[in-house]
């Protein structure tokens, strides 16, 4: 039970792991074994992806990922190593070996992605069917990280829907871990808001499965307000795992203040104005100590 839900029962009732929907993918560059259990600890219920960014599980002694993948997915989390490694893998002819390699390791998904390759759309499906013959999930990604190689709003969706109809469990739209001037932001990190309507319309259909790379708090607060709390979102710093699940929780001002307007906009005789209820407990008797 959460410390406060004798006070707030309805406290955060979003949907529960394992869900669907307001996913929440974190991006690990380089999270130690302590470091991981205590995220692990403390934000297991909100967490539902766990990127291992770039090719940073490269760099890992086997029996080091093996434990941390292990732990990892004790708690019901999809786990993968980032795209670049697979387009690395790509790059030296080896991507079967790295798909079979990772299965070995313990992930159960990988991403597949062109951010710095090119890949024909033929290549991309073969990758998520052989993905998917090794038992693996697979995370698409559609984007590019050059700022200025940035593919317009619908050709990331029609490449975006190509993914889903060959069989990718999840896309997600690049944002890097900047969130700058990459995919539907600007190179001060604001949302063209153009760009995310023109996905959302192309891809209604798919909207529950795709992921929002939103490294930036006011862009996880504009995908929450437009979208609602069950909004999937990408690339979040493992520190700011329970910020986001606050902004979600409307215990933050970005969505709290909306929340407070909306009751008060709503209010009628029989329902008391936030201001009587401030009245009311500041008359009610506080029990002795």
């Amino acid at each position: 039970m959460k410390a406060w839900a004798g006070v707030f029962p309805g406290l955060g009732a979003r949907s529960r792991k394992p869900r669907t929907a307001g996913l929440t993918m974190v991006i690990d560059k380089g999270q130690g074994p302590h470091a991981t259990a205590d995220l692990l600890a403390q934000g297991a219920d909100y967490l539902d992806h766990w990127k291992l960014s770039f090719g940073t599980s490269a760099l890992l002694d086997e029996d080091d990922l093996r434990a941390k993948i292990a732990l990892i997915k004790q708690h019901g989390i999809l786990t993968y190593p980032g795209g670049t490694l697979t387009e690395y893998a790509l790059v030296r002819g080896k991507c079967r070996e790295f798909f079979e390699r990772a299965r070995e390791l313990g992930f159960n998904a990988v991403e597949v992605s062109d951010g710095t390759i090119e890949l024909s759309a033929p290549d991309r499906h073969a990758m998520i069917n052989c993905a998917h013959d090794l038992g693996l999930a697979v995370v698409a990604e559609v984007g590019k990280k050059d700022p200025r190689r940035q593919p317009q709003a619908r050709v990331l969706a029609a490449l975006a829907q190509a993914d889903f109809e060959a069989g990718a469990d999840w896309v997600i739209v690049e944002a890097r871990e900047s969130g700058k001037g990459v995919g539907v932001y600007d190179s001060d990190g604001r949302v063209t808001e153009y760009d995310v309507g023109v996905i959302a319309a192309a891809l209604d259909t798919y909207l529950g499965r795709l992921i929002w790379e939103a490294p930036l708090k006011s862009q996880q607060e504009y995908f929450i307000l437009r979208f609602g709390p069950d909004v999937n979102l990408g690339n979040i710093q493992p520190h700011e795992l329970l910020g986001l699940e606050a902004l979600r929780a409307g215990l933050r001002f970005e969505t709290f203040k909306p929340l407070v307007e909306q009751m008060e906009h709503e209010g009628s005789p029989d329902i008391p104005s936030l201001s009587d209820r401030v009245a009311r407990m500041a008359r009610r008797r506080l029990p002795e100590a």
